[in-house]
């Protein structure tokens, strides 16, 4: 039986995608987990504010030390294991000297996590072991449905299935090209933009250069515009059925330029209009990890609109062949 969902393991995958799958959802799942827990952690520090009465003060900076202890030991694991291919990553884009979306993804991590360890050790400061581990399990999200979105796409059989994908496969390769070309450009741009930030906040306030920091790092990671040629092209494929006819199939073509260059451009869009916020420091860390989620899930169902039009379309080309041959 075909598979129905992305989330559907093919039945010709090697064992080695299988494991690939098998251990990016370990990643997720431990960074989910940790991440809800985390948050928990995190609360009596938002509740904090200087009108609690003295005694009951005391008790809950007690609280947050301890709570902060409890999220340090759970992030550790999440920073190391849930972000091993984020470390990889990174290390060979600054091998091959090119700014690729993992560096921007390393340094919020460094420079979320070495400041929060920092602070609770001397216990003064603010502690973002919420937002590492939070902008992780949506990173580790994002590239979860580009991974199955890929994986998904079988080998089809029949000369005109396989003059059809081949086709779908030059336009991921053009369509991946310049995808590739805006996301870096974005990125080193980004990153420049973070750090010059941090340093004109160290100047003006030092106790918003690091959240500010942090809140650019995370929205310079450009997931969404990774996903958007990936998840379109794959959704693609999988509505490349044999009931589309040949101008059903060249709509299928041009719809998937256009979609995956609004999926590109709009998360490109949704990433600039952001930055000036983050700017003034209006975005904070988690709220920045979380847009970046939210621009991941529209780039995902922009491709699963343009899967389900054209299924339908192919379905019903499917019923009405089956129609004509039956007496």
């Amino acid at each position: 039986m075909p598979a129905t969902s992305i989330f559907s393991v093919p039945p010709g995958l090697s064992h080695a995608d299988r494991q690939l799958r098998r251990h990016a959802l370990l990643r997720l799942g431990w960074a989910w987990l940790a991440m809800m827990q985390v948050m928990m952690f995190a609360w009596p520090g938002y509740v904090r504010h200087d009108g609690i009465p003295p005694d009951a003060l005391a008790t809950l900076d007690w609280a947050i030390v301890l709570m902060n202890w409890a999220s340090l030991a759970l992030t550790l694991p999440v920073a190391l294991y849930s972000a091993w291919p984020v470390w990889q990553g990174a290390a060979r884009s600054l091998h091959r000297r090119q700014a690729g979306m993992d560096v921007p993804v390393a340094l919020g991590i460094v420079a979320a996590f070495l400041p929060s360890v920092h602070a609770t050790v001397t216990q003064r400061g603010e502690v973002y072991f919420d937002s590492v581990t939070m902008f992780v399990a949506f990173l580790l999200t994002a590239r979860y449905l580009a991974l199955c979105a890929r994986q998904s796409v079988a080998p089809r059989h029949g000369r005109v299935q396989a003059w059809r994908h081949a086709r779908l496969e030059i336009r991921r390769r053009a369509l991946g090209a310049s995808a590739d070309r805006v996301a870096a450009r974005f990125v080193a741009a980004q990153v420049a933009l973070a750090l010059a930030a941090a340093a004109v906040w160290a100047w003006l306030d030092p106790a918003h250069a690091v959240p500010v920091m942090v809140a650019l790092l995370v929205i310079s990671c450009p997931c969404a515009m990774a996903m958007a040629v990936p998840t379109t092209l794959a959704a693609a494929h999988a509505a490349a059925q044999p009931g589309l006819d040949a101008q059903q199939f060249r709509a299928l073509l041009a719809a998937t330029r256009r979609v995956a260059g609004i999926s590109l451009y709009g998360s490109l869009a949704w990433h600039l209009l952001l930055t000036p916020l983050a700017l003034a420091g209006w975005v904070a860390p988690w709220l920045a990890a979380t847009t970046m989620l939210l621009s991941s899930l529209a780039v995902a169902g922009c491709a699963w609109h343009l899967y389900r039009r054209y299924r339908a379309l192919a379905a019903v080309g499917c019923a009405a062949v089956t129609v004509s041959v039956v007496p």
